[in-house]
């Protein structure tokens, strides 16, 4: 197709995007991401021009043409050489808390990328944070076409907006609400804990405690505000919220605040299921057994939710078809040179193990 596209990022950097992606720029010259911006087009346009490509306007290669003439730019031979043998490169950066939600993230891009013939640069942040700006620009400099961001960062303003900077398109994995300009693939997550507290209340619980995620993520809010309308519904129930952060540490102390917290519990619902583990774990130890006294759901559905004892009851949030699809959207968009706005949706489901149960006889909740 003909091609005068303009740069995939959204409405700029930010100061820091900018500051960060372009210091170390200026002292090592113009580069492919400094063309496309100064003549408005996109990364894989100036590759095009570069390569001599038919399918560039007229206009266009002029416009790209007279921009490397502008700015002295000098081409990444490197990087011009895979261009032209057709080597795709995609971005993955990661940084999530939960071991078992990575190694599903991270076997459904490997499988997509041995399918599509791509090649992987993977790049992690710690402890949920980002990789700093300079990690970040060595994988721009290693040639990436596009960047897949696991969840928590593709809600990261700094990161998206360097990554944009730089000419890139990126697809965001799993936040509850979607980011503009990029291809985002999640699933309905209030909807999905809505039928879980639905499930509690149906089980005959009407004191709930809930424990949240991450508060820095979509997902955290989204989930509570499901079981919040879930309760608002039932006369008489009631929902008790203690803040954790997705990581088993955090549930461990939320699930102590619960049940140390005044009137009984029958249940507790935690955002991810490192955290229903912790719960389950404290349970134990208080000698409460799980369902018998304490009912305890999660939601992923990660290899945690079968290997511990009671399985858990949990919403299947599909990690590695979701990475799966963003990946394959994401070289659709490569390849095409196409807009890459998108929202999909994927299905969710609610799994019963033997983590819940009616709750006991009045008076013997804890």
């Amino acid at each position: 197709m003909n091609d005068d596209s303009g740069d995939h990022g959204g409405q700029g950097p930010t100061r820091y995007g900018a500051a960060a992606l372009n210091r170390p720029e200026r002292i090592r010259g113009a580069t492919m991401a400094d063309v496309a911006k100064r003549a408005g087009v996109s990364r894989m346009t100036v590759s095009r021009v570069m390569n001599h490509e038919a399918k560039v306007r007229e206009d266009t290669r002029q416009t790209v043409l007279a921009a490397i003439r502008d700015l002295n730019f000098q081409p990444n031979l490197t990087a011009r050489n895979l261009v032209m043998d057709g080597e795709l490169r995609i971005g993955v950066v990661y940084s999530n808390p939960s071991a078992a939600f990575m190694s599903d993230f991270l076997i459904g891009v490997f499988e997509e990328a041995t399918s599509a013939g791509a090649r992987l640069i993977l790049v992690r942040g710690e402890d949920g944070n980002p990789p700093s700006a300079p990690e970040l620009e060595n994988m721009v400099r290693a040639g990436v076409q596009g960047v897949v961001l696991a969840p928590p960062l593709g809600e990261s303003a700094a990161a998206r907006d360097l990554l944009r900077a730089a000419g890139l398109p990126i697809a965001v994995v799993a936040a509850a609400r979607p980011v503009a300009d990029a291809i985002n693939v999640r699933i309905d997550d209030h909807a999905a804990s809505l039928a879980m507290t639905g499930r509690l209340l149906a089980l005959g619980h009407r004191r709930i405690g809930f424990i949240t995620g991450n508060p820095d993520q979509t997902a955290s809010a989204e989930r509570l505000e499901g079981a919040r309308a879930a309760i608002a519904g039932t006369p008489g129930a009631e929902l008790v919220v203690a803040q954790g952060g997705f990581t088993y540490a955090s549930g461990l102390a939320a699930a102590e605040a619960l049940l140390d917290g005044g009137a009984p519990l029958s249940a507790i619902f935690a955002s991810n299921d490192d955290m229903a583990a912790a719960a389950v774990s404290v349970a134990h130890r208080r000698h409460l057994d799980v369902p018998g006294d304490l009912t305890v759901v999660g939601f992923d559905d990660t290899t945690v939710a079968t290997t511990l004892w009671p399985p858990l009851t949990t919403i299947r949030q599909p990690v590695r078809q979701m990475a799966a699809v963003a990946l394959d959207r994401l070289i659709r968009a490569v390849r095409s040179d196409a807009p890459i706005a998108a929202d999909h949706i994927l299905d969710h489901a609610l799994i019963e193990r033997e983590s819940t149960a009616p709750p006991p006889a009045a008076g013997s909740a804890f």
